[in-house]
């Protein structure tokens, strides 16, 4: 029988990224399209959600049309529209759901919503084609940090998550308070390489549960020594500041991942999310892992952040279990996250 290719068109506007992707067969890009919104929010100091909205009102259409040029494959052609449907920024994500739902309508395909943190764990598929499940997956982004077992394409069991902030959400406010730019995370990370790690030593919020996370502590703690340091007119290093903060908040994502490692035996870890970008992430966690018995898989950089290709990958193996979405997208299987 004759293997009938399967094409997949992926939406993604859950914050400040308008995206739009065509995946064949789950793993084969044929187009990642995104259009940032990095440099209007700057001036911000973060994501101001009703410009984001109105930004991705005007860049949906053509972002879809450029995926679907780049592509080289029409409407006509597409097998299902899977779309990210939370979490994220209401107005941000209305528009990308409304272009899903108007195109899934308007040619009788299928209409997939797709968790957008699922949608990050699925990117290490596009990285590595020979990854599958069962394994670990590390997930941690401006919104989130979260430990999974992933057992099978549509099935995933919640290990622990964070209890308050996440650590994306640590680096920018961080970067923020020290004069950084946003996105913050990036600028950390860069500045960190000229500090010492060990200069200061900043809390590791590790509580009782060993798969929980917090790092509203941490990021307390840096905020009171910087705001120390200025009243005592001491000069703050602040390459030192940032290598330290960074040094404890990746080992603390290492450490409870390994702990995951070895109660679940599982031989693989995947990073998902946009810290996941992270070099310095990277390597530890590599070595924590090998250590352990087992294997890091990360995705390339610009799936680390959001993106399209994730989601049109999710809603491939959606679709072929079959799962697609009521118009309302109320009674979708979704991972919660709290």
């Amino acid at each position: 029988m004759e293997h009938k290719d399967i094409f997949i068109l992926g939406i993604e506007s859950s914050c400040d990224e308008t995206a739009a992707s065509v995946v064949k067969n789950g793993r084969d890009v044929l187009s990642n399209i995104i259009s940032s919104q990095i440099a209007i929010h700057r001036k911000f100091g973060g994501v101001v959600p009703e410009i984001a909205s109105r930004k991705h009102i005007e860049h949906i259409l053509p972002v879809i049309d450029a995926a679907l040029e780049e592509a080289q494959v029409t409407l006509e052609q597409i097998d299902a529209v899977a779309v990210t449907y939370g979490p994220g920024l209401v107005g941000a994500l209305l528009v990308g759901l409304s272009a899903a739902k108007a195109l899934a309508w308007a040619t009788g395909k299928p209409l997939i919503g797709v968790n957008h943190l699922e949608g990050h764990v699925f990117a290490n598929f596009l990285n590595d084609k020979e990854l599958e499940p069962s394994f670990l997956a590390l997930v941690v982004s401006g919104g989130h940090t979260a430990l999974l077992k992933v057992t099978g394409y549509n099935s995933f069991e919640m290990l622990g998550q964070t209890r308050d902030d996440a650590a994306g959400e640590a680096f920018d406010k961080i970067a923020r308070v020290m004069g950084m730019p946003y996105p913050g995370g990036p600028e950390i990370e860069k500045l960190a390489l000229q500090g010492d790690p060990k200069a200061i030593d900043f809390p590791r919020a590790m509580l009782d549960d060993p798969f929980q996370f917090s790092f509203s502590g941490m990021k307390s703690a840096v905020i009171n020594y910087l705001h120390n340091e200025e009243q005592a007119r001491r000069t703050v290093n602040k390459a030192d500041v940032a290598a330290s903060f960074q040094e404890a908040v990746t080992d603390v994502l290492v450490q409870k991942s390994v702990l995951a490692i070895k109660a679940t035996g599982l031989k693989e870890i995947v990073l998902a999310g946009g810290v996941s970008a992270n070099k310095t992430l990277q390597e530890k966690l590599a070595a924590a892992a090998e250590k352990a018995g087992a294997r890091l898989v990360h995705p390339t950089k610009i799936l680390c952040t959001d993106n399209a290709v994730m989601i049109a990958c999710r809603g491939y193996y959606m679709y072929q279990a079959g799962v697609t979405s009521p118009w309302n997208l109320n009674a979708v299987p979704a991972l919660k996250l709290g």
